[in-house]
C-alpha cells in the first residue's frame, strides 16, 4: 500500500463515525452533567435548609446532626459548597445564656444588669448590634482582681460553618463530567488528525 492509500485510509477511518455525531452526544452529555450538577446543589441546599429549621426551633442536638449531615453531603459531591452557614439562633441563645448566668452573680449583677438594660434599650433581641453595644458598656468598667465579673460572651465565630465540595466526586455528576471531558478530547483529537492528514495528502499530492 503506497503513502497515499495510506493517507486516504487514515481519513476514511476517522470519517466512520462522524464528527458532527459526537458533537451531538456531547451536547447530550453537557445537559445530563449540568443537571446532575443542579440536582448535587439541590442537595446541599436542602440539608443546608434543615440545619436552620433546627437552629430556629432550639433544639442543639437536631442542630449538631443536621450540620453534620450537610458536612459529609458537601465533602461527598462535587458543586455542593455550602457558602456561610451562621447559627444565628443558638448565638443568642447562648448569649442570652451567658448574660443571665452573669448577672445573676453578686460580683457581676450590678454592671452586667446595667449594660443588659443599656442595650435592650436601643437593640431588640440578642443580636450582634446588641452583642457589641453590650461589650462596649462592659469595657467601660476596669478590670482586675477586684473588678466585678463581667459576663463571658460567645464566640460568633464559633457559630459560622462553611463547608466545601471537592472539585471532582465519584458520583452521577462526577462520571458525566469525566465522560464529557473524554469526549470532549476524542473530537478534538479527530480534528486534529483529519487535519493533519489532509496537509499530509495535499504534500503528497505537490511531490507528484
Amino acid at each position: 500500500m503506497t503513502d497515499k492509500q495510506q493517507i486516504k485510509a487514515g481519513i476514511n477511518w476517522l470519517q466512520r463515525v462522524q464528527t458532527w455525531k459526537l458533537v451531538l452526544i456531547l451536547i447530550v452529555l453537557l445537559l445530563l452533567t449540568a443537571t446532575f450538577l443542579r440536582l448535587n446543589n439541590i442537595g446541599m441546599v436542602e440539608r443546608r435548609n434543615a440545619v436552620i429549621t433546627a437552629d430556629e426551633a432550639g433544639d442543639d442536638e437536631v442542630t449538631r446532626s443536621r450540620l453534620y449531615q450537610l458536612q459529609r453531603y458537601s465533602a461527598a459531591h462535587m458543586n455542593a459548597d455550602t457558602g456561610v452557614v451562621y447559627l444565628a439562633e443558638q448565638y443568642q441563645r447562648d448569649t442570652e445564656r451567658a448574660i443571665s448566668a452573669a448577672s445573676m452573680n453578686n460580683g457581676g449583677n450590678n454592671i452586667n444588669a446595667q449594660a443588659d438594660a443599656t442595650c435592650k434599650a436601643q437593640h431588640s433581641g440578642y443580636s450582634q448590634a446588641y452583642v457589641q453595644c453590650f461589650a462596649a458598656e462592659l469595657a467601660k468598667y476596669p478590670s482586675g482582681s477586684n473588678a466585678p465579673d463581667k459576663a463571658n460572651l460567645p464566640n460568633p465565630s464559633l457559630y459560622r460553618h462553611t463547608f466545601f465540595s471537592p472539585d471532582w466526586s465519584p458520583d452521577f455528576a462526577g462520571f458525566s463530567v469525566l465522560a464529557s471531558a473524554l469526549l470532549t478530547g476524542v473530537i478534538l483529537l479527530r480534528l486534529l488528525a483529519a487535519a493533519l492528514l489532509r496537509v499530509l495528502l495535499r504534500r503528497h499530492y505537490s511531490s507528484i
